[in-house]
């Protein structure tokens, strides 16, 4: 297969771990006889400091002509802490979304047996824990009519977010929940506010509309506020959950610290245009430069990437090759254990393209 894939490695420590997922992409490719072509592109604040955009119109052509987007991470402290910036690094993310229609993000949470100590719950507890949390991606208040801080006809300074939802927004995220849980174990929970929000209440009225043309996955409905507990309490509970766009972006983040490290998992984005594949993780600005960062979200993006394509065996091998690199203790500082040898990004990744090599 030939494949042409858009890399956006970003800001912080995105070009430290790109350099890693490529180099993982590239040895697979090579074993398995793919050809893959690959074009940089800008975004971030890296774009911003270049041509004053975050994510510029010749970046989104080369992701619109690239059959993939391999993306690593945008953000930076100058911009982070500084409310009255016109333009923001994340503004770049939320326009890739929009633009290529990437409307599903897909973000499985699975915990590792050798890692289930960092957990910051309970061994009984965590042990098992294996979701995918769907975040429709391009509604909701990050889209919707929007005022900046002012000062109104009274003299009070507000500003406010407009959380729209249509039901054809509402419709097809859902659609790609269902699908996900007839792959899965047939469970699905829909995540809302609807005691308190009328877009909730849309969305679980199309939700219960849905519900018995699958009748073969089991339906339940939970508000937001249960569902953030019920994560910690008992996270083997859920199977698919499918959520609108502020509540995933939270909810998201909670589940990925189940396992021990954000830097462990990876995610995709789908829709009408080219995927995204990308970890989970910010760009760490902290990391930046010091060879510390955890490469393998990137890496098992990787995975994803060609499991998207139906490549397999593809994936299957990196995700061996990851959890190889785990069991040898070949890790980076954060998930290392006590008196282990110390590795950095690059020798991270460099012992996993030499495991696929070998493979």
């Amino acid at each position: 297969m030939k494949l042409k894939i858009a890399v956006l490695a970003g800001d912080g420590i995105g070009p430290e771990i790109m350099q890693q997922g490529v180099a993982v992409l590239s040895a697979v490719a090579e074993k398995f006889g793919h050809e893959v072509t690959y074009k940089e592109a800008l975004c971030g604040a890296h774009a911003i400091d270049e041509v004053g955009d975050p994510f510029p119109e010749e970046t989104f052509r080369i992701c619109e002509e690239a059959d993939a987007v391999l993306f690593a991470s945008v953000g930076d402290p100058k911009f982070d802490n500084n409310p009255t910036a016109k333009v923001r690094p994340e503004q770049g993310l939320l326009a890739m979304r929009k633009k290529l229609g990437l409307y599903a993000n897909i973000r499985p949470v699975e915990t590792f047996e050798c890692l289930i100590h960092k957990s910051p719950l309970k061994d009984s507890l965590v042990r098992g824990a294996d979701f995918i949390c769907i975040r429709e991606l391009t509604g909701g208040m990050y889209f919707g009519q929007k005022q900046e801080p002012s000062v109104n006809a009274d003299g009070v300074e507000d500003a406010y977010d407009t959380n729209y939802y249509s039901r054809p927004e509402v419709e097809r995220i859902l659609k790609v929940g269902y699908q996900y849980a007839r792959q899965r174990r047939k469970h699905l929970t829909v995540v809302d506010k609807a005691n308190v929000l009328a877009s909730s209440r849309l969305w679980r009225k199309i939700a219960q509309e849905m519900a018995p043309q699958y009748p073969d996955v089991k339906t339940d409905f939970m508000y937001v506020d249960n569902a953030a507990m019920r994560m910690i309490q008992e996270p083997t509970f859920f199977d698919v959950m499918v959520t609108e766009n502020t509540f995933g972006d939270i909810l998201t983040d909670e589940g990925s610290v189940i396992t021990g490290s954000m830097g462990l998992l990876p995610s995709a984005s789908t829709g009408s245009s080219t995927p995204v594949f990308e970890p989970i993780h910010g760009s760490w600005p902290q990391g930046k430069g010091l060879n510390i960062a955890n490469p393998l979200a990137q890496i098992l993006s990787v995975a994803m990437l060609f499991e998207y394509f139906d490549l397999k065996k593809e994936g299957h091998l990196v995700r061996e090759a990851v959890n190889a690199s785990l069991d040898a203790n070949v890790r980076t500082p954060e998930i290392q254990v006590e008196g282990a040898p110390k590795y950095g990004t690059k020798e991270v990744g460099a012992w996993i393209v030499d495991y696929i090599n070998r493979k």
